[in-house]
């Protein structure tokens, strides 16, 4: 198994740097102005990528709003529209790219005032399709890129540069990841007045931001001996580090200097030549996730168990499974590859995966 290795040194070098890198001022302006530049828009910097998105949703829309979310995703963007007031309606998708296409979202799209592109797992939507549509039925274009910065769509426009709003997130296993921090561009005139997060984050936040690449290592090689999960339930228990989906929305936090930092230097030399996550639909899921363990991966935390992600969070959104059995049916059979193993430390999964196709 010394090929599950190939990327020990490299995650251990990453991981060392965020527990000690140091942020400035000027890495949060930075930052600042070059999302403003290549996106196009007035920016603002946010505590994570759901405040990003909320923020982004308040800019545009009256209270009570509806807004078409894709079926598949996470409870962040749940949470980000609640908490800008508005309504969430769910739009299928379909299982080849995990995203909501113009025919399940006209079945959904009476009333609706707006639509949430995520691109799934780094999936371009058909962008063209998509946009005709939204004009035709009135529909304004938020983009969330927290799985596809850098992407381009078919038509050859690069992802968030198509709506009246873009928001970044620098979550955990996102396209630019931190652990934590966000950013929202606003494109168009907006209708409310937006204030600009302005508190710095909690020192106990920027610890568990700074631990949590160095935890995640430390549990990674001791899954090569079964003991990675206790020491994550360990450190979780001692509230070292954070579960990405327990990142509490918060519009008045900026990212910390830290942060800003790293965030710069990824989405500087981001080449986004293939999907975030390669994914698989399989037939008796919890058994290749153990054959996966057996063997020292740790696939836990993979996106998504449920339509609406974590497990945990589910019974809060009161989901219209009957309205997507495409979502259902992809989150009960999905498996996709965590970013934190290289391509080469990969192939032995593969082979267990294709298996069960």
């Amino acid at each position: 198994m010394k090929h599950h290795y190939l990327g020990l040194a490299a995650r251990k070098k990453g991981a060392w740097r965020q527990l000690f890198v140091h942020g400035s001022k000027y890495d949060l302006n930075h930052l600042k102005i070059y999302l403003q530049e290549r996106y196009q828009g007035e920016t603002m910097l946010t505590k994570n990528g759901r405040s990003a998105l909320a923020l982004a949703l308040k800019g545009y829309f009256e209270k009570g709003d509806k807004v078409i979310v894709n079926g598949f995703t996470c409870y962040a963007v749940y949470e980000a529209v609640k908490a800008a007031g508005l309504t969430p309606v769910f739009a299928d998708i379909t299982k080849e790219d995990l995203n909501f296409s113009v025919e399940t979202i006209s079945k959904v799209a009476d009333g609706a005032k707006g639509i949430i592109i995520q691109n799934t797992l780094g999936n371009p939507v058909d962008i063209e399709a998509i946009e005709a549509f939204a004009k035709e039925k009135n529909l304004l274009i938020v983009e969330d890129l927290a799985h596809c910065v850098g992407i381009n769509y078919r038509d050859g426009r690069e992802a968030g540069t198509v709506g009246i709003a873009t928001a970044l997130s620098f979550g955990k296993d996102k396209s630019i990841d931190t652990i934590t921090g966000g950013a929202v561009i606003f494109r168009a005139p907006r209708k409310h007045e937006i204030k600009a997060p302005a508190k710095a984050p909690a020192r106990s936040d920027n610890f568990r931001a700074r631990f949590y690449p160095m935890a995640g290592a430390m549990c990674r090689g001791l899954s090569y001996v079964h003991l990675g999960g206790a020491m994550m339930k360990l450190f979780l228990k001692l509230h070292m580090v954070e579960k990405s989906a327990d990142n509490k929305l918060d519009l008045s936090v900026k990212p910390a200097k830290f942060e800003a930092k790293l965030a710069l230097e990824q989405i500087k030399t981001l080449k986004n030549e293939k999907p975030l996550r390669e994914f698989y639909l399989v037939r008796s899921r919890d058994e290749v996730l153990k054959k996966l363990k057996k063997v020292g991966y740790y696939f836990d935390g993979f996106w998504y168990e449920k339509p609406i992600s974590p497990a945990r969070y589910y019974n809060k959104v009161h989901f219209p499974e009957s309205d997507c059995p495409v979502a259902v049916m992809v989150a009960s059979t999905i498996i996709n590859f965590p970013t934190h193993y290289d391509k080469k430390e990969l192939e032995r999964a593969k082979e267990i995966v294709k298996e069960y196709l």
